[in-house]
């Protein structure tokens, strides 16, 4: 296994609720901090949203390994951000036996 390039800055983003003074709430993105990635596209697609079609694509992002429970290692349902591309990670796995490097499988989604 070779060693990635990790040559992309990225930000983790989390979704925090927050009351809208309605009894509601909404979701806000909180930045927890900055990785640098590898990242490689995979496959790509059309489908039909709520306003229209939408590309939608996957991606296999690396970045260095952290145990789980520490903050710096991404999570489902979180998020990474590269300026206004946004990547929302499904599933994260060791790449390797020792747990160097961790792969993020994120889809980029955007209007057509």
């Amino acid at each position: 296994m070779s060693v990635p390039r990790l040559n992309t800055r990225l930000a983790l983003e989390a979704p925090e609720r927050q009351a809208d003074g309605m009894g509601g709430h909404r979701v806000v993105w909180q930045r927890l901090g900055t990785l640098w990635a590898e990242m490689n596209a995979g496959s790509g697609r059309e489908r039909f949203a709520e306003v229209g079609p939408e590309s939608v694509v996957s991606w296999r992002i690396t970045v260095r390994g952290a145990p789980s429970g520490d903050p710096r290692r991404p999570l489902p349902g979180q998020r990474l951000r590269l300026q206004d591309r946004l990547f929302r990670i499904e599933a994260v796995a060791e790449r390797d036996a020792a747990g160097l490097w961790l792969t993020c499988f994120a889809k980029e989604e955007e209007p057509a």
